[in-house]
Order: C-alpha cells, then sequence, then structure tokens
C-alpha cells in the first residue's frame, strides 16, 4: 500500500514531492465522462431563493432591466432560432464575437454555450491587423457584430455567416416563441463532452502577439464550482437567509472575468449592474443607487477610491466587498483604504486567462488581513514554485516561477504548438511566467512578472514593489515602474508618475522619498510626469507601451 503524502496542514505543502496543495475542502465536480454544458451546469445551480422576477441584469446608463425568467426565455430563443436560421451550425464550430457590451452579450454567450457551439469574443477595437490575426487563429463559422463595425472585417468576412444584433432580425430571433420549446440549457442531439472547447479568449497581448486561450467546459465548471461552493455549500447556516449580492462589473465582456462575470452571477441568483465602459463617478453614482455589494477591481481603482474627492459625495454603505486583482496591491494603500472605508473588505485575488479565472484568493475576515497576499490555492488546485534555472521545487519563503496543475487549465494556445508546449508540460503543470512564493501558512504572493524585472547591475528590481510605494505617497494620483536602458547598468527603473490634481511634488522630492525605503539598487533614477498611466482593460499597465515612450522620446520631451 502507497503512503499518505505528508501534506503540512499549515501551508499544504508535501514534504516529498514538494508540491502545494490547497487547503480549501474539495469541490465535487461532475464525473468527467458526464456530458454536460457550463450552460446546464450553471442553470442546474441557479440558487432556488431566485425568483423569476428577480433582476439579473441592469444596464446603469437606461437602467433597463433583465430578469431571470426573461433571461431564460431569451437564451431559449436564441438557441432554438439559431438551429433554425442556420442547419449547419454545429457543435465545436466557433462563434466570433465582435460588438460593443451589452445586455444581449450574455445572453449571446449562454446560448452558443449550450449548443456546443465555441465561444470566441474579441476587443471591438481591435483594429483590422489585429482582427484578421485572430479570425486567421479560429476560423469562425458564424460571426456576431454589428453594423457600425462590420467595415474592420476583410473581405473574407462575406464568406461566413453573420448576425448583426443591432438589427431587428437578431432582436427577433431573442423572442420568437414559433421556433419550439425545451429545457433551458439542453438541446435534442447535442451532447457537450466536458472537455469539448467552451472559449477562445485573448490573452491581452502586453508582452507579445495575442493568444488565443482554449479553455474545456469542464474548465469553467471547475471554477465556477468553486465560488459556489463558497457561498453556498462552506457549512454556514442558513445559507438561504443569506443576503442576495448585488454585482457592479465594467470589466470588458470579451476579457476572462468579464466573460465569466455573468455566469457566476446567474449561478449565485445574483444581480449584475453593468456600467458602459469604465467612469469613475458613474460608477461611484451606481453603487448608490443600486446598492451595489460588490465590485471586481484593479489595484489603480482601489487608489482612485482611497485618494479622490469625489468618494464623499455619494453614499456607499452597501459596499462589502472588493475582489481585488491585476496586480499585487501594496500594504500601504490596503492599510489607509482599511481606516477610510472600515466596512469595505478587499479581497485580494490572483489569477489568469489560462486558467479560466482564478489561482487563488481570500476567504474570511482573517484572511483579508494578509495584506500584499494574493490568498490561498483555490480548490482542487496544486501549485509549484520552481526555480527558473535548476528547475527545482522550492520550499516556503523561496522565490520562483509558479506552476499551477488542476481541472481548471486551459487545453493550449489555438494555432501555437510552440507556445502551448513552452507554457504546459507533459504532467499537466501550466507556467504562469509569474515571480511568486508562498510563506509558511500557505499564502501566495505575488512579485511580478518574470518578463518584467528590472535587470540592474546583478539585481533584479520588481516594479509592481516601487509601484506601491509611490502610490502610498498623497501627492501622487498614479504610478508605474519600467526599465530604462542604461549602459553601465544595463537598466534602470524609471517612473512614470500622474501627480493628484493640485500637486507640485517634484522630481527630486520624488526620488528622495523612495531612496529613503529602499535599497540603494532599487532606487528610482529616472522620472517623467504624465497625464495617465495606459492600461489593458482589465487594468493592467501597458508597460510595453512606457519604455516605447521613453525610449522614442527626447528627454526634453519626457
Amino acid at each position: 500500500m502507497a503512503k499518505a503524502p505528508k501534506i503540512d496542514p499549515r501551508n499544504g505543502l508535501c514534504s516529498e514531492t514538494k508540491i502545494f496543495h490547497s487547503l480549501r475542502p474539495p469541490v465535487p465536480l461532475p464525473p468527467p465522462s458526464e456530458p454536460i454544458s457550463i450552460t446546464e451546469y450553471t442553470l442546474s445551480l441557479l440558487h432556488a431563493s431566485t425568483t423569476p422576477t428577480t433582476p439579473f441584469l441592469i444596464d446603469s446608463a437606461t437602467d433597463h432591466r433583465i430578469s431571470y425568467a426573461d433571461f431564460l426565455n431569451q437564451v431559449q430563443s436564441l438557441s432554438l432560432s439559431l438551429q433554425s436560421h442556420f442547419p449547419s451550425l454545429s457543435q465545436n464550430d466557433v462563434a466570433f464575437i465582435f460588438c460593443p457590451p451589452s445586455l444581449h452579450v450574455p445572453v449571446l454567450y449562454f446560448s452558443l454555450l449550450s449548443l456546443g457551439i465555441i465561444v470566441s469574443p474579441a476587443n471591438p477595437l481591435s483594429s483590422t491587423s489585429e482582427l484578421t490575426h485572430m479570425l486567421q487563429l479560429t476560423k469562425p463559422s458564424i460571426v456576431f457584430t454589428t453594423s457600425s463595425l462590420c467595415h474592420k472585417f476583410p473581405e473574407t468576412l462575406k464568406s461566413i455567416n453573420s448576425v448583426f444584433v443591432d438589427q431587428p432580425q437578431f432582436q427577433s430571433m431573442l423572442s420568437d416563441t414559433t421556433t419550439g420549446s425545451g429545457v433551458v440549457g439542453k438541446h435534442a442531439g447535442r451532447v457537450i463532452s466536458q472537455n469539448d472547447t467552451a472559449v477562445i479568449l485573448y490573452s491581452s497581448g502586453t508582452t507579445g502577439r495575442v493568444k488565443g486561450v482554449e479553455l474545456s467546459h469542464r474548465c469553467l465548471i471547475a471554477t465556477l464550482a468553486g465560488f459556489y461552493y463558497n457561498r453556498y455549500e462552506s457549512g454556514k447556516d442558513n445559507a438561504e437567509d443569506l443576503p442576495r449580492q448585488v454585482m457592479l462589473f465594467f470589466l470588458p465582456m470579451f476579457h476572462v472575468y468579464g466573460f465569466f462575470g455573468p455566469i457566476k452571477a446567474a449561478a449565485l441568483g445574483e444581480t449584475a449592474i453593468w456600467l458602459r465602459g469604465f467612469d469613475f463617478e458613474k460608477m461611484l453614482e451606481a453603487v448608490e443607487k443600486y446598492k451595489v455589494t460588490y465590485m471586481p477591481v484593479a489595484p489603480p481603482l482601489v487608489v482612485m477610491l482611497l485618494k479622490s474627492d469625489l468618494v464623499s459625495k455619494y453614499d456607499l454603505s452597501s459596499l462589502r466587498q472588493l475582489l481585488c486583482g491585476g496586480a499585487p496591491l501594496g500594504k500601504e494603500v490596503s492599510e489607509q483604504f482599511t481606516s477610510r472605508f472600515p466596512h469595505v473588505e478587499i479581497v485580494e485575488g490572483y489569477g489568469m486567462t489560462e486558467v479560466g479565472g482564478t489561482i487563488s484568493r481570500m476567504l474570511g475576515h482573517e484572511e483579508t488581513k494578509k495584506y500584499g497576499s494574493a490568498g490561498r490555492l483555490d480548490q482542487n488546485r496544486e501549485a509549484k514554485i520552481v526555480d527558473r534555472d535548476s528547475k527545482e521545487a522550492l520550499a516556503p519563503g523561496q522565490r520562483g516561477e509558479l506552476w499551477i496543475r488542476g481541472p481548471a487549465i486551459m487545453k493550449g494556445y489555438v494555432g501555437d504548438h510552440q507556445a502551448t508546449a513552452e507554457t504546459l508540460d507533459s504532467e499537466g503543470w501550466l507556467k504562469t511566467g509569474d515571480l511568486c512564493y508562498f510563506d509558511s501558512d500557505g499564502f501566495l504572493y505575488i512579485v511580478d512578472r518574470l518578463k518584467e524585472l528590472i535587470k540592474y547591475k546583478a539585481y533584479q528590481v520588481p516594479p509592481a514593489e516601487l509601484e506601491h510605494l509611490l502610490q502610498s505617497i498623497p501627492e501622487i494620483a498614479d504610478a508605474a515602474v519600467i526599465p530604462y536602458p542604461d549602459e553601465e547598468a544595463g537598466q534602470i527603473p524609471m517612473a512614470y508618475i500622474v501627480r493628484k490634481p493640485g500637486s507640485h511634488i517634484t522630481e527630486r522630492q520624488i526620488l528622495d522619498i523612495v531612496a529613503q525605503q529602499v535599497a540603494a539598487y532599487k532606487k528610482i533614477r529616472r522620472i517623467a510626469f504624465i497625464s495617465s498611466i495606459p492600461k489593458s482593460p482589465a487594468g493592467k499597465i501597458l508597460r510595453r507601451e512606457l519604455v516605447n515612450l521613453a525610449t522614442s522620446a527626447a528627454p526634453a520631451k519626457l
């Protein structure tokens, strides 16, 4: 009989394999052989306390509402209409979605996924060149777009089935009662394997050309099961009496969290308030008007909430949680925020498109006190911290590349076998490319992207660490740190600074503040002031754009 692995109950580390195991109770998943789509699984979880008239989606700009009953009717109607209008559309065909976000988009996702059609949503701001690349990767059988965006498509679009979601035909497909009936999420003749591809999401492209990340139905099911278990099945008494959550989301619907947000909200019976693009004051208005209880945010938004004078004009008393991800949040910012908003918990987490969402997160009030950490490993996950040179698995407290394994892992990058082989190994480990460590209690800390570390002489300087320090300075509204080429040192840390309105803080003052708090090799050695920091839709700093700006501009223009 094989020996049971020796797993440290404090941090989940197996002393023999150097593998970290999740300290969360395992979450039951459907047997892998059971045919079920993410749509069907989501609707099977839809909480009993949800009534047909409960609002599911609300457009904050117009106050237009879709109840759960209306949403399910629209999903079923659209599914049946698509089968009727496009009989050649088969399982595992790709549907390319290239349209501005709207309340129609979640309906479209649920419908296509229930039919076993692969959803592939793209940024409507993409250029024709970027669009052509994505179409070449995915080879779609049908395209959903708008009449205002179709000019971006290459001529080859004319040979692909197209549906314009801003035209009356699409609206009629959402309310067609003549196409038949049935159980929402199930369709005759459609047997969907959990291993079938559900969605192809595009990586941000911040470190290279955009890649198509292929996620299965099982990957999404495993992610969703963790959220549902933590909310309703984690041993809490009177789960039926838990207050209904109201989520505000403004992440783009083509982003992994924007795509997954409505799926999670539906399973948990939440009301999801949709904000058309990000506008700070409109966000504050929506929190007050709809009594928002939580919202996903990136660290720059936490800083804005902490420092903006607009905040005091609005009633944010309903807000209970900020789910913070995208980059590490500095301890100083967290502590200052908690002091100003004692009724709001910052729940930090960490994830990536390639794992269908989250890798780790905080659970419970005590864990939120671990400032700067990304929480503990999610259920059903294993992890290793690997030395990039020796490939040796490391112990708690030691820094290395984070590798992840579990049911919620991508199938690969579409059409890019080399990138897939570089990221996924033969044992199912996904190499995140992030420099991380676990502490002695199993909390994960993200130091920085390995590709973004600044190589100063013989030292490695994490930009995120300096950004946290800069953002803690009251007169600084936002900051980003990049590598700047230097003949003697190789690279030096350079900071782009956004001053708070009315501030006159100088370069010398900033350099001195930082120099007093970091080791000599980490000192910022160059500063430029800028009106705003360029960021991805998920709130990640687009360092490459700043590097290009810094290296192409004359010093006088900085």
